[in-house]
């Protein structure tokens, strides 16, 4: 998979907007960008974290109860730390502020708990085509500048969906989605939204990793100029 931005985007969804504006930009330090309106009565608040996005998408209508998904942590390198700095947000979001290499990250890491290193293995490596760091316990898998580090738990999230509180995906910038979602599909992967475009914004589709979790796979406008 060739990625159109070498970085990894973030998503999480709330209904619990100001404590968490107030979060992230003044104890995570995450520089504001700008809303985007995605369909009424749902806006993301996109924030920068060194070229990856935390997307804050807050939605009016009360969010189903749901179990968490298997993204655990996002983990931010900075300058400005000697040593991890470990924070939880209003949701209970988890946020990590390491020094620039801590872990192997020099941009941003995202952690997750899955039920099965090597069936996501396979995904990751097979599937989407990223290649796997060497650790001393569980796997890694790089995309461009970030660090995806996934743990090995049995009691990890299974089918836990893309609507509730939390972290609930991650984002992939392509040049042409409907290309590599074929691709994926033809080489194993599972569906979890067909492509389809937002306005003028971005195409986008969705697929699933073994657990469930969401992987949006997105071609923006902006980033690559074209959505067709």
């Amino acid at each position: 998979m060739e990625l159109a931005k070498r970085r990894v985007d973030i998503g999480l969804c709330t209904n619990n907007l100001d404590p968490m504006l107030h979060f992230w930009q003044d104890d995570a330090g995450l520089r504001f960008d700008h809303v985007l309106p995605i369909r009424r009565g749902q806006k993301q608040h996109r924030h920068d974290a060194l070229g990856s996005v935390v997307k804050i998408n807050h939605y009016v209508e009360q969010l189903p109860t749901a179990p968490p998904s298997g993204y655990r942590e996002l983990i931010v390198a900075r300058q400005d730390r000697s040593e991890p700095e470990h924070l939880t947000d209003p949701d209970g979001n988890r946020v990590s502020l390491v020094p620039i290499g801590h872990e192997g990250i020099s941009q941003i890491g995202i952690r997750l708990a899955v039920r099965n290193l090597d069936a996501h293995r396979t995904v990751y490596t097979q599937v989407l085509g990223l290649p796997e760091e060497a650790r001393a316990a569980g796997v890694a898998f790089r995309a461009g500048e970030t660090l995806i580090i996934m743990e090995e738990q049995s009691d990890a999230p299974l089918n836990s969906g893309r609507q509730g509180t939390g972290w609930r995906y991650i984002t992939f910038q392509v040049f042409k989605v409907d290309e590599v979602h074929a691709r994926i599909l033809a080489a194993g992967g599972r569906e979890g939204l067909a492509p389809t475009t937002l306005g003028t914004t971005a195409r986008i589709s969705m697929i699933l990793d073994p657990d469930g979790n969401w992987i949006e796979l997105s071609q923006r406008a902006s980033i690559v100029g074209t959505l067709t």
